[in-house]
């Protein structure tokens, strides 16, 4: 079997004695599920007695493709079945659904999905095992991969074995992006990771066949597929383009008018972090974050940006739900209450209550169109807070796109899943369009 650069490269990290988490691949077509198996085969025949992982968000996907690649690679290293290993079926009384190799070694084959049911990963907890391969990592969530990492200590003494996992993905915008991908692109990922893209053009014995079909996609998907574009993101549900994303933070065509706005999203029960964004018009001119804290400092800070900014009461607006109730008693200023009903808006000459779920779906959706027409936008040269929000706002996807019935975005807890923290940046930018939805009151 011949090795691409890249995997050869990747073995050699898989061989080192400082990484514990490789991420191969970001792209269609550069070896992953090959290299995987390969590596899983090689370790199992080495250290005889050991016990591997082979993991992905779903089973029967697990065995319809990664599966059958690693039959491929045992033909291809001379490894045959029924001679050195044998395949387990889920009555196995000893290895449920395993790859068994005669000299003792087991691969485990796992569903990582995290399902409602099982949302701690609690079947896992058991397992002892030696390495860890999960094909299509960006699949499952932060969660999963964290559960899985914390089982590899079977045997490592015995044989001077580090602790691996390896994870391969195409480009996702979740945590492989946030852990990998931009502290790689940064030289700020730490030395237990390592991040090695491996794209079509890396693996010189990949079908031309192949290529040619990746060309036939459409723009988005070839971005990411074929030229490993981690920028983009093909979901038809997702309410902001990335070209959106990237023009909110270029303001200079957007005109000052001198009414000022705080929104305030406070953290829920002591939780997360309270984010302050102060708003000239319809451009946030300052940000702020408190991380954890109380009830008091969160008040002082704002009732200090207050005076500062000259902002009248009834142009602050904070989240209402959980400690944030008690900054608006305390400052007397607006609440935003996320599930409180939709406000009315004005169609035409008359008012109309849209369908939304709730508010907060109405103003995510708003602000997302005003964001889309470049209306709205940020003055910010903190490039850390730059990558939160529009992590963040790459999130904000309309739920159940392809039902009929009230409109709503996804919930913070799928978002929470999806980038490992609670959304506090857009919930503190969404709430800003409340303001326009008071007609009678202000003018814009």
């Amino acid at each position: 079997m011949k090795l691409t650069i890249k995997q050869s490269k990747a073995l050699d990290v898989l061989e080192d004695n400082e990484t514990t988490e490789l991420l191969f691949g970001g792209g269609a077509g550069g070896g992953k599920s090959a290299l995987g198996c390969y590596w899983a085969i090689k370790m199992c025949l080495k250290f005889p007695g050991i016990r591997g992982l082979i993991g992905r968000a779903k089973f029967k996907t697990l065995k319809d493709t990664t599966l059958k690649t690693f039959f491929d690679i045992c033909r291809l290293q001379g490894i045959e079945k029924g001679v050195h290993y044998r395949i387990t079926g889920p009555n196995d009384t000893e290895n449920p659904n395993s790859i068994v190799f005669t000299n003792r070694s087991v691969i485990y084959l796992r569903d990582l999905f995290t399902y409602p049911s099982d949302p701690d990963h609690d079947e896992l907890g058991s397992l002892e095992i030696s390495f860890v391969f999960i094909d299509e990592a960006n699949q499952i969530t932060e969660k999963a991969k964290g559960v899985v990492k914390s089982r590899v200590r079977y045997r490592l003494d015995d044989f001077g074995i580090m602790p691996k996992i390896l994870m391969t993905c195409n480009p996702a915008k979740n945590w492989t992006y946030r852990q990998f991908y931009i502290p790689n692109r940064d030289n700020t990922i730490p030395v237990y990771r390592k991040f090695i893209q491996s794209l079509l053009k890396d693996n010189e014995f990949v079908s031309k066949h192949y290529g040619e079909s990746l060309l036939t996609l459409d723009s988005s998907s070839k971005e990411r597929l074929l030229h490993g574009n981690w920028e983009y993101d093909d979901d038809p549900s997702a309410l902001i383009s990335f070209e959106a994303i990237t023009d909110y933070f270029k303001s200079a065509h957007l005109n000052s008018t001198g009414k000022m706005y705080m929104t305030i999203d406070v953290a829920r029960k002591g939780k997360d972090n309270t984010i302050f964004r102060v708003w000239d018009g319809w451009i946030c001119i300052y940000r702020f974050k408190i991380d954890v804290s109380g009830l008091d400092v969160v008040v002082e800070k704002a009732r200090q940006l207050q005076k500062e900014f000259n902002i009248p009461l009834s142009r602050i607006i904070a989240d209402e739900d959980g400690v944030g109730g008690g900054v608006v008693d305390f400052l007397r200023c607006k609440g935003f209450v996320n599930n409180s009903r939709p406000l009315r808006e004005i169609v035409g000459e008359s008012y109309v209550v849209p369908n939304y779920a709730n508010l907060r779906s109405q103003c995510g959706f708003k602000m997302a169109e005003m964001i889309e027409r470049r209306q709205v936008g940020e003055i910010c040269r903190d490039q850390s807070v730059v990558d939160l929000v529009s992590e963040e706002m790459e999130q904000i996807k309309q739920k159940n796109i392809d039902k009929e019935g009230k409109i709503a975005i996804i919930g913070k807890d799928v978002i929470k899943t999806n980038i490992g923290r609670s959304p506090d940046e857009w919930d503190s930018i969404m709430m800003r369009y409340w303001f326009a939805l008071q007609p009678k009151v202000f003018t814009f």
